[in-house]
């Protein structure tokens, strides 16, 4: 275990191996978890804040789609693929980026991707046209998963007690850095313009690199498999994890929900009857701040073994939530109380589903988290490019109506995870 001043740590070069372990698990990676104490409490504000920075990148367009719009001049389904741009650079970074943290040290991965993300964002303070707008989004969309690898390096770092409460601790800085990037592009929209907020980005994230090279600890898995051999068990992992199938299609309800709103609730509030200004729009964000909380809330039910109460309980807030967006759409505080509650349902439901998949394969966590997150925004890119063409061709309704379809979903799935759990308990008794 090593501390947030960046003392060099790293797994134990061996281990015994587990018997029965799949072909995909390498034997000799192991849990430095299992080996150590509590996780130094400014190592974990540290991943916290480099997280939030990280993701923050994906999100800073969210409230300036409307100003962009007016400079390509672009409809409002053109402009919000700009938000499936970079869910599909996400989606492709989990798969093909996101295994590498088993692979190579750890450190020097998150800084080299920080370094592509502010390229990226650079590129995309300069764009002539709205199709390099989408590249530019795609890139630093797939480095951006930068934020998931320190997630699994958390929970790698973490205590078999505490990870619930690390991973939520973690993941709160991760919400917050979502929400409160609307509120900072939206101020500096006003201020410096679109293309202006790309440069503050790129040199954020600069910032990042520099910092997370001189305090991160140096982490590398004991994993004997070469590149395309991850990859491969990535598929076999969520193949022969049930519990995995079953949380990744919980978080791609939820981000789908979550999606959905995010991508065209900045066209809702920039048209009749409230003609917000992309500044105002982005003060939404800090609406949405309330419902971090959840993420530590979340983690420490899970911890204490209450998942399926959870899951439920998140289910049924997203659903209500867009319930409340459909019927309060021209009332502003009826919308911010629906904005609150689905950030509440969203984060806890993903929290609750992040502390249930890092229990299954300790010495494999970024490749059961590929898994996971790739089917989790996979979710969100269905979500934006449904609302997008929702709000284009119907309204503000069409796009309630779609997240009230995600919300019901979940909460039908939900219904049945304690039957789920007792079904694979036995089969596992039967097994045995």
């Amino acid at each position: 275990m090593s501390d947030a001043g960046g003392a060099v740590s790293g797994a134990p070069s061996s281990s015994t191996p587990s018997v029965g372990s799949p072909p995909w698990v390498d034997a000799k990676a192991t849990d430095p978890a299992a080996h150590g104490g509590r996780m130094d409490r400014g190592l974990v504000i540290l991943l916290a804040v480099a997280t939030g920075v990280a993701v923050a990148s994906n999100y800073y367009v969210q409230p300036l789609l409307p100003t962009i719009r007016r400079t390509f001049g672009a409809g409002a389904g053109a402009a919000g693929l700009i938000v499936t741009a970079a869910q599909i650079g996400y989606a492709a970074g989990l798969l093909l980026l996101l295994p590498l943290g088993d692979l190579v040290e750890r450190r020097r991965l998150v800084v080299v991707m920080s370094l592509v993300t502010a390229l990226g964002l650079a590129g995309a303070a300069v764009v002539p046209s709205l199709d390099l707008l989408y590249v530019a989004a795609v890139l630093v969309g797939a480095t951006t998963v930068v934020g998931q690898i320190l997630v699994a390096f958390a929970a790698s770092l973490a205590s078999d007690d505490e990870r619930g409460k690390v991973v939520g601790t973690v993941m709160s800085g991760l919400f917050i850095g979502i929400l409160l990037a609307r509120t900072a592009a939206g101020f500096l929209g006003e201020a410096l313009g679109w293309r202006g907020v790309y440069y503050v980005a790129a040199g954020l994230a600069l910032v990042l690199a520099a910092v997370l090279r001189r305090a991160l600890p140096r982490y590398r898995e004991n994993v004997d498999l070469s590149y395309p051999g991850v990859l491969r068990s990535v598929v076999a992992i969520f193949r022969e994890q049930p519990i995995l199938r079953r949380r990744a299609l919980y978080g791609a309800l939820a981000f789908a929900a979550f999606s959905a709103l995010w991508t065209s609730l900045a066209f809702l509030l920039a048209g009749p009857p409230y003609h917000f200004r992309s500044g105002t729009i982005g003060l939404f964000g800090l609406v949405g701040v309330a419902g971090a909380v959840m993420a530590t809330v979340a983690g420490r039910l899970a911890d204490r073994g209450l998942q399926a109460a959870v899951t439920v309980a998140t289910s049924a807030a997203i659903l209500l939530s867009f319930v409340l967006l459909w019927v309060g759409q021209s009332q502003l505080v009826v919308l911010l109380v629906a904005v609150v509650l689905l950030d509440l349902g969203c984060q806890g439901l993903h929290i609750s589903n992040q502390s249930e998949i890092y229990r299954l394969l300790p010495q494999a966590r970024s490749r059961v988290n590929a898994g996971y997150m790739a089917s989790y925004f996979t979710g969100g890119t269905i979500g934006s490019v449904g609302s997008a063409l929702c709000y284009d061709a119907f309204g503000w309704h069409a796009v309630c109506g779609l997240g009230v379809g995600f919300g019901a979903a979940a909460l039908a799935m939900s219904t049945g995870e304690r039957r789920f759990g007792r079904r694979l308990a036995a089969d596992r008794a039967g097994v045995g």
